[in-house]
């Protein structure tokens, strides 16, 4: 794979006008396609086979419903007053008047008391909305602006009125803002530190836009045939620009060293493409598999996120070894220079302390060395302190709304007039033939209104066709609560001897216990899908390392790394520790699907570190270094650019807690808090130090496999060695002692 990467990379070089031509047509393919084909997003949660979702499935077969999309304007009176009396009604009439007079509105349907849209103590009120177009569209600014006129106009008269429901979200997914926009800033001046040169930074910021771009775009194309939710689009920027940032980092990192110590850029670029670029290739694969494998969890909407993200990032792959190639072309031996005054004079001095210095990678893989005892102690000790939330972990769906909008305040508005229970509704579905609905669902009904945790059970509906009635249940808390929880298993428990003694089927469906189901599953999936990851990354990195105990140690540390991440997802999300700081300004249940992305991409991350640093150790390993030397030796080669790398994803995640959406805010949380602790903790203390107590035996392997294994050579170092054979003149003094790792071949 080195000497074809490295064929492409000097093709790349040499062709640079035909690359960059392919890639702006790619770049414009892509354009057209997302605005010929793209569809809106959606935002419905599904997984097919679940009770709630075949039941609810069932349900709209039977109790048709309107497709239109639907919305809330919620009222509020003075104290003292209600909605349905005096100068309050007449307010409350006149707004409903108002409504059913925007354009664009279809219906809107006044409070009553009757229909249960009117608080038990008069005093709020919910108008009914739909508009004119369908559930999957969105409303028109023009139509959304009158409205707001509406509740300006009903507010002046002292009522409370905020809009909210499917058609007034709050907060549309954004993304990329200002947050990114600063992520992107504090991720330049990070290259800008590394290479010490303007030009050469905005080379990796300019590739990893391009893939970002490339991969956005062919996502919003895939709408048409892919229901897809728009935090796919969110995870796509977040991971394709970190990841594309980062691949660039690595390459021109290592195309500039050598252009610098004297190599032909030509040569140097097809050289960084197959050394470098091979582990970017590996790195890319990793990522890959891992989000891909979100398939096996079987949940529609995880595997189009898992898919999506993993598209991006094989775009951000190809174009690492091939349109960056063709830019590092356009610059020439101008990669190694700066016209900015300031950075020429901070690379001379750069240059002058690195010669006959070691390095501060250098000094503190030495210093771990020593004191590798301490090292390992600490950081086990921290990551397993930062752990220990895991043990209150909670997952759900709910949330995600800004509280300063005004879908947020319509929601505290519904909560306080009408309890929390009121947007949490379970609806029991029942089948039969006859009167045997009717029974079963009076039956059902008195038993379920005698289960704490209820509040109300409303009349049975029977569908037109008498097979199936509908039982809707007020539960006294919140959709995302353990109580509400608890409610339907109590319910999925007591239907049994019902459904015995009348012969009907009985489920328990509505979008609560949809999202219940989705998180019950997601849970159960997390430990199987941990498994097959930790396989998948024992199994690459024997094979990359031609080790045991090596892959067994990186697993183990992203063990370390994942379980930390995650406590601190609940100590920040749930617990709501730092949440001000962070400006997160509601706590809850942390997201479902966030445990198992955030296993999927810090697995790849991972070992992308973890081939960088270790890779290094073994080529110094392998020329004749001792265990320990060739730990120090390599870790001081790789630290530098593993720190930037590292840093820009966390800039680049973090970045995005300053997003609205609570969703947004935990992925980018996760992410960072997750890199920060992988690259700097387990990666730059525990991998040093653990080196360090192995010795010889981090580099043993069985005689079986060392005959079986094949030896991918991930990091060019064969390459290097043939290419550095033929420039050099043939002499008597005979080869360069070498020594290769036990089980390793060169």
């Amino acid at each position: 794979m080195s000497t074809l990467l490295y064929r492409l990379g000097r093709f790349s070089y040499r062709r640079k006008g035909i690359v960059l031509a392919a890639w702006l047509a790619v770049l414009l393919a892509a354009v057209a396609a997302a605005v010929g084909l793209m569809k809106p997003f959606t935002s419905s949660t599904t997984i097919p086979g679940t009770e709630a979702q075949r039941a609810l499935d069932v349900m709209q077969s039977n109790f048709p419903t309107d497709d239109h999309l639907a919305g809330t304007m919620v009222l509020q009176a003075p104290a003292g007053a209600k909605v349905t009396a005096g100068a309050p009604a007449a307010a409350v009439r006149k707004a409903v008047a108002a409504a059913e007079g925007v354009p664009g509105v279809r219906s809107a349907t006044a409070p009553s008391v009757r229909t249960g849209t009117v608080s038990p103590d008069g005093r709020t009120g919910i108008v009914q909305l739909t508009f004119a177009v369908e559930k999957t569209d969105k409303i028109a600014e023009a139509t959304q602006a009158r409205m707001g006129k509406v509740a300006e106009q009903a507010r002046g008269v002292g009522l409370t009125v905020e809009l909210g429901g499917d058609a007034f979200p709050g907060t549309a997914v954004q993304a990329f803002g200002p947050g990114e926009a600063a992520g992107m800033v504090i991720a330049l001046a990070i290259l800008i530190f590394v290479f010490r040169s303007l030009r050469t930074a905005v080379v990796p910021m300019a590739t990893a836009l391009v893939g970002v771009a490339v991969g956005v775009l062919g996502l919003m194309a895939m709408t048409s045939v892919v229901t897809m939710d728009s935090t796919s689009i969110v995870l796509a920027v977040m991971l394709g620009m970190a990841v594309g940032i980062d691949y660039a980092l690595f390459i021109v990192s290592r195309h500039q060293t050598q252009v610098r110590d004297g190599m032909d850029p030509e040569e140097s670029a097809g050289l960084a493409t197959g050394t470098a670029g091979g582990a970017v290739v590996f790195a890319g694969a990793t990522v890959l598999i891992a989000l891909a494998a979100l398939a096996v969890v079987d949940i529609p909407f995880l595997t189009v996120m898992g898919l999506g993200a993993a598209a991006t990032v094989a775009v951000s792959v190809v174009i690492a070894v091939t349109l960056l190639p063709a830019v590092l072309g356009l610059l020439g031996r101008r990669i190694v220079a700066s016209r900015v005054p300031v950075l020429r004079r901070s690379a001379e001095r750069s240059r002058q302390k690195a010669s006959g210095r070691p390095t501060a990678g250098t000094r503190w893989a030495a210093l771990a060395a020593r004191r590798r005892w301490t090292v390992l102690t600490v950081s086990v000790l921290g990551l397993g302190l930062l752990t220990v939330p895991v043990t209150d972990l909670q997952l759900g769906l709910g949330g995600g709304k800004d509280p300063d909008t005004s879908a947020a305040r319509a929601q505290k508005l519904v909560d306080e007039g009408f309890g929390p229970g009121y947007s949490g509704k379970l609806v029991v579905l029942v089948q039969g033939t006859g009167s045997q609905v009717g029974a079963a669902a009076g039956e059902i009904s008195t038993t379920v209104r005698k289960l704490p945790g209820v509040t109300s059970v409303a009349p049975a509906v029977t569908s037109r066709s008498g097979a199936a009635a509908l039982v809707t249940v007020t539960p006294a808390d919140g959709p995302a609560t353990e109580n509400t929880k608890r409610v339907l298993t109590e319910i999925r428990d007591a239907r049994g001897a019902v459904q015995e003694r009348t012969g009907t089927r009985i489920d328990v469906t509505g979008s609560t216990a949809v999202n219940i189901d989705v998180a019950d599953k997601l849970s159960a999936a997390l430990p199987v899908y941990c498994l097959l990851v930790m396989g998948l990354a024992l199994l690459l990195l024997v094979v990359v390392f031609r080790a045991i105990a090596v892959p067994v140690k990186a697993a183990l540390g992203f063990l370390f790394s994942v379980g930390a991440s995650l406590g601190s997802m609940v100590a920040v999300f749930q617990w709501g520790w730092l949440s001000g700081l962070l400006g997160i300004k509601s706590t809850g249940p942390v997201l479902s699907f966030l445990p198992i992305l955030l296993v999927g991409i810090l697995f790849g991350l991972a070992m992308d570190y973890e081939v960088f640093l270790v890779s290094r150790m073994r080529e110094e390993y392998a020329h004749g270094a001792a265990p320990t030397d060739a730990m120090v030796r390599g870790f001081g080669h790789s630290a530098k650019v593993v720190t930037a790398a590292a840093l820009i994803m966390i800039a680049v995640f973090g970045s995005f807690l300053f997003a609205d959406l609570q969703v947004t805010k935990g992925m980018g949380f996760a992410l960072g808090i997750g890199v920060l602790l992988d690259a700097f903790v387990v990666r730059m203390a525990l991998v040093p130090a653990v080196m360090a107590i192995l010795g010889e035996r981090a580099w043993w392997l069985p005689s079986f496999l060392r005959r079986t294994l094949p030896d991918v050579d991930v990091e060019g170092e064969r390459l290097t060695r043939r290419l550095t054979a033929a420039r050099m003149p043939s002499g008597p003094s005979g080869p360069v002692p070498d020594r290769t790792p036990t089980g390793a071949t060169n």
